[in-house]
């Protein structure tokens, strides 16, 4: 009864936004976001169910450059009502200025709680809504084509990339390629390594800006990467290739015949970036065509799928004030704003919401599983995510930097660490990792 009269009270609140909405004629909400082409289209179903519901008229922007184009309109003093950011480490600044509107008050359900920090962004109050979130800390193969069952630890994994290559085979997937954010793909490599070997402690203090980028744990990282990725064969087309591959084209060759390379780290959002591929004859991958394990341990006696996972996640906030923005924030936080986007055919999105799990949502085995540990945990946020623009920025080029000449890693980590050294403490964000 509890639940049926909040969910009573949001319809209502909801309805009166609208009616506000519509007796004055007010302008168009504004929502600015990164997506584009298949993820607006599902976006723009979100807000269209928004705009049924309440009346509330919903203008959507997309760009890549999601960051750059709001920094700009704010400067400007014409921000969006909303913007989604997957950075909270940018969120956080515009806390600090004054220009994220806390929403106390707004959200009628709770997440989890290991995801309160996050969407208080440090604070006290609240600021974002997870629209979706990602599970990292994964490594995707197709089944049957692994000589063996899937690696459970470092020195398994490191065996079987070499394996792969005495058979002639390419072990990795790996294309660097994303426009102003190249590089991003590899800063996930080495904050995988980094949690897996030194644990989450050390990943929280990396994350916030608290360890030096030529300590050893950090150097450790770098080069365990490297004995993966940097050695003859490992990677099509080698590191030199990946520069210019796009991350989303770097995994089709998995599914040729035979398969042109063999494991690919990547997020869960993979799922539906295989089904858009094609196999041998033209037929689109189905679910059953592919498949996930842990990123393996360090610790031999340790179990994979018990270690904190990276996450990352699309955080909305309210940059300007008004009783509709704050309705399409409350729509975004409920339980029916969260199930629209991943109830969509193919989708690879998912809720931090766990009662979607018993609803049926996550239509096939892979999303239930994902589903299951973003909502239970342990886990840790994206680190870069977390880190300051110039710092983020910096982590990414030096990924190319890095691939484009391994044998000049101290340089790289001595450029990263004079980055560091000039970012103001309290610029950094610190969340909890490993709840």
């Amino acid at each position: 009864m509890r639940h049926s009269l909040r969910a009573l009270l949001g319809v209502l609140l909801l309805g009166l936004s609208a009616c506000s909405a519509g007796a004055t004629g007010a302008r168009p909400l504004t929502v600015l976001a990164s997506w584009e082409g298949a993820e607006q289209q599902a976006f723009e179903a979100v807000l269209a169910e928004f705009e049924r519901e309440t009346g509330i008229e919903v203008a959507y922007r997309g760009t890549r450059s999601v960051s750059q184009v709001l920094r700009s309109d704010v400067q400007k003093g014409r921000p969006p009502d909303v913007a989604v950011l997957p950075n909270p480490g940018e969120l956080a600044r515009y806390v600090d200025s004054g220009d994220l509107r806390n929403i106390d008050g707004v959200l009628g359900e709770e997440p989890g709680e290991q995801w309160l920090p996050l969407q208080r962004l440090g604070t006290p109050s609240y600021y974002t809504v997870v629209v979706k979130a990602d599970l990292k800390s994964l490594i995707w193969y197709r089944p049957g084509t692994l000589p063996g069952p899937p690696p459970r630890t470092w020195a398994d994994l490191v065996a079987l990339s070499g394996d792969l290559t005495a058979r002639g085979r390419t072990p990795w997937c790996l294309g660097m390629e994303s426009q102003s954010t190249s590089g991003w793909p590899g800063t996930d490599w080495i904050e995988d390594i980094l949690l897996r070997r030194s644990g989450p402690e050390v990943y929280q203090r990396f994350a916030a800006g608290e360890l030096p980028w030529t300590s050893t744990q950090v150097r450790q990282a770098w080069e365990d990467w490297g004995q993966l990725v940097a050695q003859p064969g490992a990677v099509r087309g080698g590191t030199n290739g990946a520069l210019l591959l796009p991350f989303g084209d770097a995994a089709k060759p998995m599914f040729t015949t035979p398969p042109g390379c063999a494991l690919d780290h990547f997020a869960s959002s993979r799922i539906s970036g295989y089904q858009q591929y094609e196999l041998p004859g033209g037929a689109k991958p189905a679910v059953a065509d592919f498949d996930f394990f842990p990123f393996p341990v360090v610790d031999a006696t340790a179990e994979p799928a018990a270690q904190p996972a990276g996450v990352s996640a699309d955080l909305a906030g309210m940059f300007v004030e008004s009783a509709e923005a704050k309705a399409l924030m409350r729509y975004l936080a409920s339980e029916r704003g969260q199930a629209v986007w991943p109830s969509r055919e193919t989708s690879a999105t998912f809720s931090i919401n766990r009662n979607l799990l018993p609803q049926g949502v996550y239509r096939d085995p892979l999303s239930v599983r994902v589903a299951e540990r973003l909502t239970s945990g342990p886990w840790c946020f994206d680190a870069s995510d977390m880190m300051p623009a110039t710092m983020s920025d910096a982590f990414q080029r030096a990924v190319l930097d890095y691939l484009g000449n391994p044998s000049g890693l101290e340089r790289v980590l001595e450029a990263l660490e004079r980055v560091r050294a000039g970012i103001p403490a309290d610029e950094r964000l610190n969340l909890p990792c490993g709840r």
